[in-house]
């Protein structure tokens, strides 16, 4: 936070203490939707919703859809059904449509029940998609024109309905049966003469994407095309919405922090730290502790049955630290190199071949430059004997290629089979790795040292 934004939460924080509402509401006018939001959500659910019953109407739906979830169920539960149902009315349908489906199904039915008809169609229309798909966070909130409209048709149309739409930047050509036919973008409308006709300067050349599309493939398309807004058709090409790039911004942050979640061993929460309990929290991490913690065993037990063989040569425990260390990370860089890979869909499942000789091939070049480097440190400054040195060393190489193998195929693997590729991220590679490279270095100290 910059030094004007404290200034600025401060002045209105002054404001509001003081009851100086007038001047409040003056402030937050000529302030961003998105700032006075971010100073809400800094405050207490009470002041929050005195706050927002403070503001101006004609940007309160805008500041309400910038709330924090937790925020916008307490002030919305906390209205009466009349300005519930105005909330509703002024938000655009897709970020209705998410707040409904956050609500207790008794609160949802009645803020539906109070909405305009029109605005409760289009948001019984989008419950309707799938969760995470394209439809379901699409808006029906868009610029429809006709191919004999003339420029001067177009723009007048855009007064009437560019108020209530997402974006007028990109307007769409549909047909009588609402399929899409093309793509007009604003700046050609006020370039052309009133008179041309829409059909002969169009875009033809049409990119949408499907109402069941993943979400998460649809980001990708926005990447793809350097898109700001892209149309949703159903399967017979016919119209049904849009997708902004404000949208496409929430679900990379909502699929970039589920992953990372994920590959920390956590169980996936969409709320905010502070919004999460202790025990909830608790919940989100202890099964996949346990489970580690379980997997785990089959390195003691590797352990113990080389119990006798350590006994002999004990200097060999304290490198067990080191190579487990080595392997894990080797393993880690390799499974969120592949996990990125196939999140941005620059590899596939039949390209397993091809990843693990590139795996390989990196793999024996970091071990081997590790070992040599480790070979030194155990030979001049450890003073080991060659024997062992040489077993560790030999044992950082295999370890090394293990990792990288095993790190690049469970990922690919996953993927094949319907699971989400970071949850064999670096816990449960390391998990396996420790094992096999307990397994690999006794086995190789046995052979060379005849323990």
């Amino acid at each position: 936070m910059n030094d004007e934004t404290l200034d600025t939460s401060q002045d209105l924080r002054a404001l509001f203490e003081t009851k100086q509402y007038s001047l409040l509401r003056e402030t937050i006018s000529d302030m961003n939707e998105a700032d006075v939001a971010a100073f809400m959500n800094s405050m207490s659910r009470d002041e929050s919703l005195r706050m927002f019953r403070i503001l101006p109407k004609d940007i309160a739906a805008d500041v309400f859809a910038n709330l924090e979830l937790d925020d916008q169920q307490y002030i919305i539960q906390s209205l009466s059904d009349k300005e519930a149902g105005t909330v509703i009315d002024n938000l655009m349908a897709d970020d209705a449509t998410d707040l409904l489906e956050e609500m207790p199904a008794g609160v949802a039915r009645r803020l539906l029940a109070n909405a305009q008809p029109e605005t409760r169609a289009d948001i019984n229309h989008l419950l309707r998609y799938p969760e995470d798909s394209a439809g379901s966070i699409m808006t029906v909130e868009y610029v429809s024109l006709r191919e004999h409209m003339t420029v001067a048709d177009a723009i007048e149309r855009i007064r009437k309905i560019g108020l209530d739409s997402e974006t007028t930047n990109v307007c769409y050509v549909l047909d009588e049966r609402r399929k899409l036919t093309g793509t007009v973008a604003l700046r050609f409308l006020l370039i052309k003469k009133p008179e041309d006709v829409i059909g002969d300067f169009m875009n033809t050349n049409v990119i949408s994407i499907q109402t069941t599309t993943d979400q998460e493939v649809a980001a990708r398309q926005f990447q793809k095309y350097d898109f700001s807004v892209m149309p949703v058709v159903d399967g017979e090409n016919r119209m049904v919405g849009i997708i902004t790039i404000d949208d496409v911004v929430d679900i990379m942050q909502e699929e970039m922090t589920e992953d990372i979640e994920k590959m920390a061993a956590i169980l996936p929460t969409d709320k905010p730290y502070f919004k999460v309990g202790v025990f909830e929290t608790y919940r989100k991490r202890m099964p996949w502790l346990l489970l580690l913690m379980i997997s785990a065993t089959f390195t003691g037990a590797i352990i113990m049955h080389f119990e006798e063989a350590l006994a002999s040569y004990v200097v060999l425990t304290a490198y067990i630290p080191m190579l487990m260390d080595t392997g894990g990370n080797a393993g880690g860089q390799a499974s969120v190199s592949i996990i990125r890979g196939l999140s941005l869909g620059e590899i596939r499942f039949e390209d397993l071949l091809k990843t693990v000789f590139k795996e390989f091939r990196v793999s024996i070049l970091c071990g081997v430059t590790l070992s040599l480097a480790n070979f030194a440190k155990l030979m001049l400054i450890d003073g080991l004997s060659l024997s062992v040195s040489a077993v560790i060393c030999v044992t950082l190489v295999a370890v090394v290629i293990i990792a990288k193998l095993v790190g690049c195929v469970l990922p690919l693997l996953a993927k094949k089979i319907g699971f989400d590729p970071a949850v064999m991220a670096s816990p449960m590679v390391t998990t396996i790795v420790d094992a096999l490279a307990l397994f690999v270095y006794f086995n190789i100290a046995t052979a060379v040292l005849h323990l």
